[in-house]
């Protein structure tokens, strides 16, 4: 394949939180425009391995893995150390790595707060501040995956919301601070794939019903919505992205 059918050759990309989900679409996506990707798992160890032999099939040596805790931050400086190492250069950071689960006022722990906050916003915080000088080095990005619930709070939940409301504001932040030789934004996902926790179907048509599009949404939509950010978008930097089918025009 010529550029222009990989604009991304020769660029690296680590994604948190990769090995399923919406994280695994974005790494399929971002290695199909010629990105090297890493992919960083927690414990969904077996999954990880399928997909790195998967993109290596595709394309030989295209594709690392790393077991990282987000609440650690030696292992995010470790893991950044050791992508150097393999790589030679980072040039895009997905902060995709999400944990996600009610926490309703009066049952509220410690546990769920450092849960919540060390992958949605300590772990972000952490690993961008490690990957920044490399960032700099190749005037890389830094995509943020916040939620539409960073600004419209979802019931019960408030411990994740504000998490997430961190990290918006982490982005606007770092985008200021790391400028102008990294870009930094995020996009926030509406409805795209349901919680594992919760499948209910009539609160889930009920849902679907309030989006201006009538209809959920697909993980290749976030991911081309990040590749857009990596590739395209030279001028855009602190902005928030809702890709939403319109979930947000109404309550």
């Amino acid at each position: 394949m010529n550029q222009s059918t990989q604009p991304l050759k020769a660029k690296v990309a680590l994604i948190t939180g990769s090995a399923r989900r919406i994280g695994a679409e974005i790494a399929r996506t971002l290695h199909t425009a010629g990105a090297c990707v890493v992919i960083h798992y927690s414990t969904s160890v077996a999954a990880a391995e399928d997909l790195i032999s998967e993109l290596n099939a595709i394309r030989p040596g295209s594709c690392l893995g790393y077991q990282a805790e987000l609440g650690s931050v030696e292992s995010l400086r470790n893991m950044i150390s050791e992508v150097i190492l393999l790589t030679g250069g980072l040039d895009i950071l997905v902060n995709n790595a999400s944990s996600f689960h009610p926490t309703p006022m009066g049952s509220i722990t410690e546990k769920d707060w450092e849960q919540l906050f060390d992958s949605n916003l300590k772990g972000p915080l952490f690993l961008s501040q490690a990957a920044a000088p490399y960032l700099k080095a190749s005037k890389g990005c830094i995509i943020n995956m916040v939620d539409i619930h960073a600004q419209r709070p979802l019931a019960k939940h408030s411990v994740y919301c504000a998490a997430k409301a961190g990290l918006v504001m982490l982005t606007q932040s770092l985008a200021q601070e790391l400028g102008p030789e990294v870009r930094v934004n995020a996009v926030a996902p509406g409805i795209i794939i349901w919680p594992e926790t919760d499948q209910n179907k009539a609160t889930q048509q009920d849902l679907i019903s309030r989006t201006a599009l009538k209809r959920e949404g697909m993980p290749v939509e976030i991911a081309q919505t990040v590749l857009f950010l990596a590739q395209s978008a030279t001028y855009i930097t602190g902005q928030v992205i809702a890709v939403d089918g319109g979930r947000t025009l109404n309550q």
